[in-house]
């Protein structure tokens, strides 16, 4: 949809500010109270949810005017969704769509950030947003005997995605998936070097036209390999291949599962039998794709009445962030032997961001680190010993930011718990 689609959510901001915090039925107390990584960090309205939804009805009304302060607004924003769902506690309107309509609008007028302009290049020519480093896309998988999905028809492909497949530190959160996969009777398979990016992290960026030029190779990889069912232990791919390929026609029948999914299921029917105690107390952190971002696509079609109120014919079904793959990750750790599980104050729909959303870790890492590091406080707060989370570029921002800053928090990708448990 355009963001002339939008213009009557964006009218109906009344600078509230509840795009900002925490519903106050939600709060645990002051110290973590914020919702939006972006206003905290630059305390000025603009870089709220609301706040930039006044820039987009201005823009819609006068014109757009990229100059520098807009567009390091646009820019200085993890599309973490926080934003939308804290409004849609009291409201009905969407807040993050329209503000991720006009980092499209931007990107079509001539105006991409140039560090995401690079990044979303690297992958028209390579199929991958991270650096090879030299390397084939299917170097971890050497040795492991595991079935070449480009050679053998598979009912469930392995799909590893960009970082993980490359850096040499997530590369053992792949061996791992293999190892728990195969502990537990699944027959699948990857498609190793010939596996290529999602793209949902380009349509993050604002380039939409890049993001659907890259679906559709995956999607032709995927079709070709005869797989009914795509696992990934990645929640960016996870969210991109459930979420927006559904959105844009792209999903099909195919069945889309985050390995903390299927894992679950494993466990229930007895396939899977954790028995090691690891005697560790963590606290989880719920990545923004795996949670309110990957709540499932609601299709919808109808018309705004005429008249104030903001009424549409048939009613207009919110995705509200509630949907998102909160239990299965939780009912994971719960069945680790000696694994206790602490929680944070913001959890699920009102997690704060771990920071690697929207490009920032491309275009900002400062602020990037920064949110990280707001995570890892309120993480240690619990008194936990380690965070725990089921995304490969939390983990490695976390880890970044730890090395940098030091402190005994352990970090840890929850298939990496289940690998030592089995």
């Amino acid at each position: 949809m355009a963001l002339e689609e939008y213009a009557g959510d964006m009218s109906m901001c009344c600078r509230c500010s509840a795009c900002k915090f925490v519903p106050l039925q939600q709060v645990k107390g002051f110290k973590h109270a914020n919702v939006c990584p972006s206003i905290s960090r630059y305390n000025f309205h603009f870089y709220s949810g609301g706040g930039r939804l006044n820039l987009g009805y201005a823009g819609l009304k006068d014109g757009f005017k990229y100059v520098p302060r807009y567009l390091d607004t646009l820019y200085n924003c993890h599309l973490c969704g926080a934003c939308d769902v804290s409004c849609k506690y009291g409201m009905d309107m969407e807040v993050l769509r329209p503000i991720q309509e006009m980092r499209i609008r931007a990107v079509e007028d001539g105006h991409p950030h140039p560090m995401l302009q690079r990044v979303v290049e690297r992958m028209r020519v390579t199929g991958s947003m991270v650096s090879a480093g030299g390397q084939g896309r299917g170097a971890w998988a050497q040795g492991l005997g595991l079935v070449d999905a480009t050679k053998t028809k598979v009912d469930v492909l392995y799909h590893v995605g960009c970082l993980t497949s490359f850096d040499p530190d997530r590369q053992k959160v792949a061996a791992a998936t293999a190892r728990v996969l195969e502990r537990g009777g699944v027959a699948f398979g990857i498609l190793g070097d010939g596996e290529t990016c999602c793209g949902g992290r380009a349509y993050e960026m604002g380039h939409q036209a890049d993001f659907l030029a890259q679906a559709g190779k995956s999607r032709e990889l995927i079709e070709q390999s005869g797989a009914k069912t795509l696992v990934t232990s990645c929640a960016v791919c996870y969210q991109a291949y459930n979420v927006l390929y559904d959105r844009f026609g792209l999903k099909g029948d195919l069945e889309v599962l985050h390995v903390t999914q299927l894992i679950e299921r494993l466990m229930a029917e007895g396939r899977l039998k954790p028995s090691r105690p690891q005697s560790l107390e963590v606290t989880y952190h719920d990545p923004c794709h795996l949670g309110r971002l990957g709540e499932p696509w609601i299709h919808w079609q109808g018309k705004k009445i005429p008249g104030d109120r903001f009424v549409f014919d048939p009613p207009k079904p919110y995705r509200r962030g509630t949907n998102g793959v909160y239990e299965p990750p939780r009912r994971v750790l719960a069945g680790l032997p000696g694994v206790r599980l602490t929680e944070m104050d913001r959890i699920k729909e009102y997690a704060w961001c771990g920071g690697s959303c929207g490009g920032v870790i491309d275009s900002n890492p400062a602020f990037a680190e920064w949110t990280a590091g707001e995570r890892l406080a309120e993480a240690a707060c619990t008194g936990a010993e380690a965070i725990v989370t089921a995304s490969p570029w939390s983990e490695k921002l976390f880890a970044q930011v730890l090395a940098k800053r030091g402190g005994d928090l352990k970090v840890y990708d929850i298939v990496e718990l289940v690998d030592q448990a089995i």
